[in-house]
């Protein structure tokens, strides 16, 4: 497409360098989807976004719990900390989710909040492919073992 063709585009969101900006949105801030970047050792706490910590103002929890989406219906207990300076971490309970889904360097984590303190979890690996999980694990409380039981990843 030469240069003509794409000035006379009717409806294209530029005009020039100059960008048509939406109207602000009137709508209340949710945050309910987000991801980390896992830099540092997969099995220490992790922060999570600023913008969640704040969203949860208020209703700080003293632990999420976790649902791998793939994995059957096990929740991993997963202590939260506070620092007070408004930044919110996975700690306690973070090492043994991540063991058992393989989390490594360089991953991405996807979390979704689905309320009453439970995030669904999507796991992409080193390739920025998503891995899928499964388990024969019927029982959902994890706190009755000290064994951390593997969600398998098909070949």
């Amino acid at each position: 497409m030469g240069f003509a063709a794409a000035a006379s585009l009717e409806g294209f969101p530029y005009r020039g360098s100059r960008r048509i900006t939406p109207p602000p949105s009137t709508l209340p801030l949710i945050i309910e989807e987000f991801f980390i970047v896992v830099y540092e050792d997969p099995l220490v706490k992790k922060e999570l976004p600023k913008k969640f910590a704040d969203y949860l103002d208020g209703k700080e929890p003293a632990k999420v719990y976790l649902r791998a989406a793939d994995c059957g219906p096990r929740l991993w207990t997963v202590e939260v900390l506070f620092d007070g300076q408004g930044r919110m971490y996975l700690d306690k309970g973070w090492e043994k989710f991540a063991i058992a889904h393989g989390v490594d360097f360089g991953w991405f984590v996807h979390f979704k909040y689905e309320g009453d303190d439970v995030l669904t979890v999507k796991v992409f690996d080193g390739t920025m492919c998503r891995r899928y999980y499964y388990s024969d694990d019927e029982d959902t409380d994890d706190e009755s073992d000290d064994d951390v039981k593997p969600c398998i990843h098909p070949l």
